[in-house]
C-alpha cells in the first residue's frame, strides 16, 4: 500500500470543472491512491457519482447532508438522502454534523438531521463522516449518547485539544487530519504528539483549506503529502510511516471486509 489517500475531498465541485482531469493526473504524480468524496445535499449528488462512475475506482462517494445545508426543508433532503442510501452502496454517511460558526438559527434541526442520519449509518452498516465547526464538544456529546459499540468514522478536519481528541479516540472514531496541522497557530501541534497514528487519517477537505505553502489558494489531493511531511515534523515519526499507517486506517474504516 505504497500511496496516500485522500478522506475527505470535494473533488466534484465547480472549482475543479475547468482544470479536474489535470488535478487527477498530479494525484497520480503525488501517489494518492484513493480519494472519498463526501456528498453535501441533493445539488451535489449528481456530480459526485458522475466522477465516481469516470474514476476507475479511485474516487468512491459516500451520501449524506451537511449541516450547513439544513434548512426549514430538511426532511426533503433526508428523503433523498434515505432513497440513496437504500438504493446503492456507499463507503460512508457523510458528511454530516452540525456547526456553529455560520447560523446557529437550525441548530435544533441539525442536531434531529445528524440523529436520523446516524440512525441509518448503524441500518446499513457503513461509518459515519462528522463536521462540528465550532461544535466539537456538542458533536462528541451527541455520538457518546448515539454509540453502541460499532457505531464508528472520522471527526474530519479535527482542529480540537488534546482532551476532545480522546474522548473522540475512545469512542472509537478516527481524526481527520488535514491543511490546519501545517498552519502556525493551528493548535495540532500540541495535540498530535498525544494521538496515537492507529487514530488518524489524512484529508484534504479541498477546494479549502489549502496546506502551507498554498494556504489561501485552492486546495487538491495532491498536497496530501504536505500534510504528511508537518505531521512527520510534528510527531517525529518517519513520513513512510504515517502514510502506510493512515492509508491503512482508512481502508480499514471504509472497506472492513
Amino acid at each position: 500500500m505504497d500511496y496516500y489517500i485522500d478522506t475527505h475531498a470535494h473533488l466534484y465541485a465547480k472549482a475543479f470543472h475547468p482544470d479536474r482531469a489535470d488535478v487527477l493526473a498530479r494525484c497520480e504524480e503525488a501517489r494518492i491512491g484513493r480519494v472519498y468524496m463526501p456528498n453535501i445535499d441533493h445539488t451535489s449528488i449528481d456530480d459526485m457519482l458522475e466522477l465516481e462512475s469516470r474514476s476507475a475506482g479511485r474516487c468512491l462517494s459516500m451520501m449524506g447532508l451537511h449541516p450547513c445545508y439544513v434548512k426549514k426543508d430538511f426532511e426533503r433532503e433526508l428523503y433523498i438522502v434515505e432513497e440513496w442510501l437504500a438504493k446503492r452502496k456507499f463507503v460512508a454517511v457523510g458528511e454530516i454534523g452540525t456547526d456553529l460558526y455560520w447560523d446557529k438559527t437550525f441548530w435544533e434541526q441539525q442536531k434531529e438531521a445528524f440523529t436520523i442520519q446516524v440512525n441509518w449509518a448503524k441500518k446499513y452498516n457503513l461509518p459515519i463522516v462528522i463536521h462540528c465547526r465550532e461544535s466539537v464538544d456538542e458533536t462528541i456529546a451527541l455520538v457518546e449518547g448515539l454509540a453502541d459499540g460499532k457505531l464508528t468514522g472520522i471527526f474530519h478536519c479535527f482542529s480540537g485539544n488534546a482532551a476532545q481528541a480522546e474522548r473522540v479516540t475512545k469512542l472509537g472514531f478516527l481524526l481527520g487530519i488535514g491543511g490546519v496541522a501545517t498552519y502556525k497557530n493551528g493548535g495540532l501541534d500540541a495535540v498530535l504528539p498525544t494521538v496515537g497514528l492507529e487514530h488518524l487519517v489524512l484529508e484534504t477537505d479541498c477546494p479549502y483549506l489549502a496546506p502551507v505553502p498554498y494556504r489561501g489558494k485552492r486546495n487538491e489531493p495532491s498536497y496530501i503529502p504536505l500534510v504528511a511531511h508537518r505531521m512527520s515534523e510534528i510527531m517525529k515519526i518517519p513520513v513512510e510511516q504515517i502514510q502506510a499507517a493512515t492509508t491503512a486506517n482508512a481502508l480499514k474504516l471504509f472497506h472492513p471486509s
